[in-house]
Protein backbone atom coordinates (compact mmCIF):
# COMPACT_ATOMS: atom_id res chain seq x y z
CA UNK A 1 0.00 0.00 0.00
CA UNK A 2 1.40 3.36 -0.90
CA UNK A 3 0.89 6.15 1.62
CA UNK A 4 1.37 9.90 0.27
CA UNK A 5 3.06 12.54 3.17
CA UNK A 6 3.45 16.00 2.80
CA UNK A 7 6.43 17.50 4.78
CA UNK A 8 4.71 20.31 7.81
CA UNK A 9 7.55 21.93 9.02
CA UNK A 10 11.58 21.98 8.23
CA UNK A 11 14.79 21.81 10.05
CA UNK A 12 17.52 24.64 10.69
CA UNK A 13 20.52 23.87 12.11
CA UNK A 14 24.12 23.98 11.84
CA UNK A 15 24.91 20.03 10.88
CA UNK A 16 24.73 19.66 7.11
CA UNK A 17 26.04 15.99 7.26
CA UNK A 18 24.53 12.67 8.81
CA UNK A 19 26.86 12.03 11.25
CA UNK A 20 27.09 9.82 14.16
CA UNK A 21 27.84 11.80 17.39
CA UNK A 22 28.38 14.62 19.14
CA UNK A 23 24.62 16.31 18.65
CA UNK A 24 24.16 17.75 22.13
CA UNK A 25 25.20 20.87 21.45
CA UNK A 26 22.80 21.48 18.18
CA UNK A 27 20.44 23.14 18.68
CA UNK A 28 17.65 23.29 15.56
CA UNK A 29 14.69 25.44 14.75
CA UNK A 30 11.56 23.85 13.32
CA UNK A 31 9.60 26.26 10.80
CA UNK A 32 6.13 25.37 9.71
CA UNK A 33 5.48 25.07 5.58
CA UNK A 34 3.75 27.63 4.38
CA UNK A 35 0.46 25.77 3.68
CA UNK A 36 0.40 24.61 7.72
CA UNK A 37 -1.19 27.44 9.62
CA UNK A 38 0.70 29.38 12.50
CA UNK A 39 -2.35 27.95 15.15
CA UNK A 40 -0.90 24.24 14.77
CA UNK A 41 1.70 25.67 17.29
CA UNK A 42 -1.12 27.03 19.90
CA UNK A 43 -0.19 26.40 23.03
CA UNK A 44 2.87 24.59 22.12
CA UNK A 45 4.91 25.87 25.00
CA UNK A 46 3.16 23.84 27.92
CA UNK A 47 4.69 21.12 26.93
CA UNK A 48 8.85 20.79 27.88
CA UNK A 49 9.26 17.74 25.26
CA UNK A 50 8.10 17.14 22.00
CA UNK A 51 8.48 14.24 19.72
CA UNK A 52 9.55 14.83 16.56
CA UNK A 53 9.07 12.45 13.44
CA UNK A 54 10.98 13.10 10.57
CA UNK A 55 11.94 11.67 6.98
CA UNK A 56 15.10 11.16 5.76
CA UNK A 57 15.56 12.43 2.90
CA UNK A 58 19.06 12.33 1.91
CA UNK A 59 18.91 8.41 2.09
CA UNK A 60 20.19 6.62 -1.02
CA UNK A 61 17.92 4.14 -1.68
CA UNK A 62 20.68 1.79 -2.83
CA UNK A 63 21.81 2.06 0.84
CA UNK A 64 18.80 0.79 2.43
CA UNK A 65 19.61 -2.50 4.87
CA UNK A 66 17.55 -4.75 6.70
CA UNK A 67 20.11 -6.26 8.99
CA UNK A 68 23.72 -5.29 9.97
CA UNK A 69 25.93 -4.26 12.65
CA UNK A 70 25.05 -1.16 14.00
CA UNK A 71 27.30 1.27 11.90
CA UNK A 72 29.22 -1.41 10.12
CA UNK A 73 30.61 -1.82 13.57
CA UNK A 74 32.25 -5.74 13.64
CA UNK A 75 31.98 -6.28 17.18
CA UNK A 76 28.72 -5.62 17.17
CA UNK A 77 26.55 -7.99 16.91
CA UNK A 78 23.99 -8.53 13.33
CA UNK A 79 20.82 -7.52 14.38
CA UNK A 80 17.75 -6.35 11.84
CA UNK A 81 17.05 -3.15 11.17
CA UNK A 82 14.12 -2.90 13.65
CA UNK A 83 16.49 -3.66 16.60
CA UNK A 84 18.47 -0.34 15.66
CA UNK A 85 18.20 3.40 14.63
CA UNK A 86 19.93 3.27 11.33
CA UNK A 87 18.83 6.20 9.10
CA UNK A 88 19.41 3.13 6.04
CA UNK A 89 15.78 1.99 7.06
CA UNK A 90 12.80 0.46 4.56
CA UNK A 91 10.47 4.02 4.95
CA UNK A 92 13.38 6.49 5.95
CA UNK A 93 11.61 7.36 9.21
CA UNK A 94 13.21 9.23 11.98
CA UNK A 95 12.05 9.59 15.47
CA UNK A 96 13.75 11.58 18.25
CA UNK A 97 12.01 13.00 21.44
CA UNK A 98 13.01 16.32 22.54
CA UNK A 99 13.64 19.62 24.50
CA UNK A 100 11.31 22.55 23.44
CA UNK A 101 13.59 25.24 24.11
CA UNK A 102 11.65 27.95 22.63
CA UNK A 103 8.43 29.25 20.65
CA UNK A 104 8.20 31.58 18.33
CA UNK A 105 5.81 32.14 15.63
CA UNK A 106 5.87 29.49 13.08
CA UNK A 107 9.14 28.35 14.45
CA UNK A 108 10.14 26.48 17.77
CA UNK A 109 13.66 25.77 18.69
CA UNK A 110 14.58 22.44 20.18
CA UNK A 111 17.41 20.53 21.59
CA UNK A 112 18.24 16.72 21.26
CA UNK A 113 17.21 16.78 17.38
CA UNK A 114 19.48 14.28 15.59
CA UNK A 115 18.15 15.89 12.22
CA UNK A 116 20.42 17.50 9.57
CA UNK A 117 20.08 21.27 8.15
CA UNK A 118 16.69 20.76 5.68
CA UNK A 119 15.49 17.78 6.89
CA UNK A 120 11.56 17.33 6.24
CA UNK A 121 9.45 17.01 9.18
CA UNK A 122 6.24 14.68 8.98
CA UNK A 123 5.11 15.43 12.26
CA UNK A 124 5.30 16.71 15.60
CA UNK A 125 3.61 15.56 19.23
CA UNK A 126 3.70 16.94 22.36
CA UNK A 127 4.99 14.23 24.69
CA UNK A 128 2.44 12.50 27.29
CA UNK A 129 4.26 11.28 30.58
CA UNK A 130 1.08 8.83 30.44
CA UNK A 131 2.76 7.52 27.24
CA UNK A 132 6.32 6.56 28.46
CA UNK A 133 6.99 3.65 28.85
CA UNK A 134 5.88 1.55 32.21
CA UNK A 135 8.87 -0.47 33.73
CA UNK A 136 12.26 -0.94 33.08
CA UNK A 137 13.85 0.02 30.16
CA UNK A 138 15.88 -2.79 28.82
CA UNK A 139 18.47 -3.22 25.74
CA UNK A 140 21.76 -4.97 25.07
CA UNK A 141 24.83 -3.84 26.28
CA UNK A 142 26.60 -2.60 22.72
CA UNK A 143 24.13 0.41 22.57
CA UNK A 144 25.34 1.92 25.45
CA UNK A 145 29.20 1.75 23.67
CA UNK A 146 27.26 2.53 20.45
CA UNK A 147 25.86 5.91 21.69
CA UNK A 148 28.73 6.99 24.05
CA UNK A 149 29.35 9.97 21.89
CA UNK A 150 26.23 10.29 21.13
CA UNK A 151 24.49 13.63 22.80
CA UNK A 152 28.14 14.73 23.96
Amino acid sequence: MAINLTSLATVKNSRTTPTDDFWEEVVSEIELADHVPTEAFDNISEFSHLEIIYFFDKVDSNNIVFSGRPRGIPQYPLVGIFAQRKKDRPNCLGLCTVELLEHNGRSIKVKYLDAINGTPVLDIKPVFKEFQPKGEIKQPDWVADLMKNYWQ
